[in-house]
């Protein structure tokens, strides 16, 4: 197989888990890769709040283009970051072995999210976290805070936040799990769909660039991802809808938890299923109408409204 160009985004942890996969290929395959940055829409507006930018995509819409147009083989993707509709020449090989899902807090002072003094200032980039923290804290000033990774953790670290919140994942791969001060159980703040998951994305014709990528598929985390992304089609929710869910493999079963929470925090939906590892997308599917059922429906319908 010839040398492979892996398009990623210039962020240090997008760097960092293109890297990964390259050395993957080559250890898997033999296969020799060079990475190729793209910056994407996100990333020119990394100060600008979602809500003005829109969330569909702007994080790997340049990516896939790049790929359609052949100016990379593959594209290398945090699965959170992924929407639901993808295009149809494109698709995924390989899904590899989900790090930890939680969440986590990082205070100077070292303090948890039930320490921290009545009024503190704790910023993240994420709706579904400030939703799920307001619905725990609503004493708290929750804002939002956009920025990579390094530049989150400088504002923390100068007293702009008494705390903020991160996946767990992204600061472990980068070196940085010794600034965590509390990992957040999935009980408290439900991780967003794909969170702890990279995806390698391909063109749909390149059956053999496919074939061979197979081998870093992991199938676990695969089942999972399917379970989450058929909810979060069938609520059709983005990155501004405060909805967080988790499926695994327990005993050899698919279980999966999911959350809707208003964005204040005070409407707050929870539920669980459960199906054989084969039926993920069913699984997905059902748990959705479940939080409708439950009163999901109006508090996506408030979310829809807010954005209009």
């Amino acid at each position: 197989m010839k040398a492979l160009r892996i398009g990623t985004r210039g962020s240090l942890l997008a760097k960092w888990q293109a890297e990964h996969v390259r050395k993957l290929i080559f250890q898997k395959t033999g296969t020799e890769a060079e990475i190729v940055i793209i910056k994407t829409s996100g990333d020119k507006m990394l100060q600008t709040p979602f809500a003005q930018i829109g969330s569909k995509g702007v994080f790997i819409k340049e990516l896939e283009e790049a790929l359609l147009e052949d100016q990379i083989d593959l594209a290398v993707h945090s699965v959170k970051d992924i929407p639901t509709d993808v295009p149809s020449r494109l698709c995924f090989p390989a899904v590899c072995r989900r790090e930890d899902v939680r969440d986590c807090l990082v205070s100077p002072k070292g303090g948890s999210l039930a320490s921290l003094r009545e009024g503190a200032r704790i910023g993240t980039s994420s709706v579904r976290r400030q939703a799920q923290v307001r619905h725990l804290r609503p004493d708290l000033d929750v804002r939002e805070l956009r920025g990579n990774v390094d530049t989150r953790l400088r504002k923390v670290e100068s007293g702009e936040y008494e705390a903020i919140m991160l996946a767990k994942a992204g600061l472990d791969r980068l070196g940085l799990a010794g600034r965590i001060t509390e990992i957040l159980s999935p009980d408290f703040c439900m991780p967003a769909v794909g969170q702890g998951a990279i995806a390698v994305q391909a063109r749909l014709r390149d059956e053999e660039l496919g074939d061979a990528l197979a081998v870093l598929d992991h199938p676990e985390t695969r089942q999972a991802i399917m379970a989450e992304r058929a909810l979060l089609a069938t609520l059709q929710g983005g990155c501004q809808v405060p909805l967080g869910a988790w499926a695994r493999i327990e005993r050899g079963e698919l279980v999966m938890d999911a959350v809707v929470c208003s964005a204040d925090g005070q409407q707050y939906v929870k539920q669980r299923s459960t199906a054989p590892p084969d039926q993920a997308r069913e699984l997905g599917q059902r748990l959705a109408q479940m939080l409708l059922v439950s009163g999901a429906e109006s508090i996506l319908e408030e979310v829809s409204r807010s954005r209009g």
